[in-house]
């Protein structure tokens, strides 16, 4: 006898086309491997799959670093790992900082006891390379700790200046990359970062739960060297790494599904390989931004240090941000994201990330933009989406 007569029924969620900030798309064969049958985390099976997809993770990664792994939790549990670890109290840490996040890795810094200083630029552009540097040589850092891909503006900072300023004053490089990997070549490597993190649900088309890290040989140093214990017991990559090593030592129980559905969204990164990957991302953002300044719009990030998963766009003058972007949620079921911060109600953020990255998502946002807009009295021009095309055809 049903005990609760009251239940609500199955929740059947609704088609969305996620065209925001995150969560983006998540393809087909990635939701069917998450509904695989789960097994045990020390199945010999499962630990294949680990060994797998730390495999794919460097390369995804552009790394050799033996210490790659995902941790279970999000993108922000990510940021906590890589700063946690490799933070002692007292010590100094310089983070870059314009925008949302850049302000939040300061934040995570300061609680794990560091001395923190922020070096701020304008939200919506680059880091100031030489604030950087002039602040790191008068009281050198432990760390220095920037956002590559600011989800809150669409800005993309390029890594290799702030690696040449690390090398001159022996910081390690820390680096977010939860809007860059899988959409990018971050190249880990070759732009000599310490450690960085991601999240799944960005441009890797993966469900949110599990934060692809990195560390380099020169950052595992640090973390071995550590005279006090990591603040974060969870988050502790000095026990983490036992379960993921040869020795399978249990730290904590593993989200199973979560790691088949990342073991596959790597197969399909690396099955398009990461030039081809960058050059979709690159080349329908171009599209997309045409359209949108046919429709009369204009971008927050200068076309130099614009991040092709993630555009930044101005809210015209008389238009209510919100009501537009409920309008395409209601309407046409694209969702885009609004601003953060001092950007709040002055922007929309519009994702074009993985699987999410294709030409009938440019052609639909721009429509129904366009039609959302005209509900409020903000003529459009009826030709961005040939614009949008005929970009695209350049590139």
């Amino acid at each position: 006898m049903n005990d609760h007569p009251n239940l609500p029924p199955r929740f059947e969620p609704p088609r969305r086309a996620l065209l925001g900030p995150g969560p983006s798309d998540v393809a087909p064969s990635v939701l069917t491997a998450m509904a695989s049958p789960t097994i045990g985390h020390l199945d010999p099976a499962f630990l294949r799959l680990m060994d797998e997809t730390r495999q794919m993770l460097r390369a995804v990664f552009g790394t050799d670093n033996a210490m790659t792994l995902p941790i279970s939790g999000t993108g922000s549990a990510g940021m906590e790992t890589c700063l946690v670890d490799l933070i002692e109290p007292g010590d100094r840490v310089l983070v870059g900082a314009h925008g949302v996040f850049g302000g939040r890795m300061a934040e995570v810094a300061r609680r794990a006891g560091a001395r923190v200083e922020a070096a701020e630029s304008p939200w919506g552009e680059e880091l100031d390379v030489d604030l950087v540097r002039r602040m790191a040589k008068a009281q050198p850092p432990k760390v220095i700790a920037l956002v590559h891909a600011e989800t809150s503006t669409g800005v993309l900072t390029p890594l290799g200046p702030f690696r040449a300023i690390a090398d001159e004053v022996g910081a390690l490089l820390v680096v977010d990359m939860v809007t860059s990997l899988g959409g990018l070549a971050v190249e880990l490597d070759r732009n000599g970062v310490d450690a960085a993190y991601s999240g799944t649900q960005k441009c890797l088309s993966c469900p949110p739960g599990l934060a692809p890290i990195s560390l380099s040989p020169r950052a595992v140093a640090a973390l071995d060297a550590r005279k006090t214990p990591v603040g974060s017991w969870y988050l502790d990559l000095s026990l983490i790494r036992g379960y993921w090593g040869s020795e399978r030592a249990y730290h904590h129980t593993a989200p199973i599904n979560m790691l088949y559905a990342l073991h596959e969204a790597l197969r399909l990164v690396l099955t398009e390989g990461i030039t081809a990957r960058e050059a979709r991302h690159r080349a329908l953002a171009e599209a997309l931004w045409a359209g949108l300044e046919a429709l009369g719009l204009e971008l927050l990030v200068a076309p130099a240090a614009r991040l092709p998963p993630l555009t930044t766009v101005k809210v015209p003058d008389g238009v209510d941000e919100a009501q537009v972007r409920r309008a395409l949620l209601s309407d046409f079921g694209v969702e885009i994201g609004g601003g953060l911060g001092p950007l709040k109600g002055r922007v929309w953020r519009i994702g074009l990330m993985g699987h999410a990255a294709r030409w009938e998502n440019v052609a639909l946002c721009l429509s129904a933009l366009s039609s959302a807009l005209r509900r409020q009295g903000h003529a459009t021009p009826s030709d961005a989406i040939d614009a949008a095309r005929q970009a695209q055809q350049m590139t």
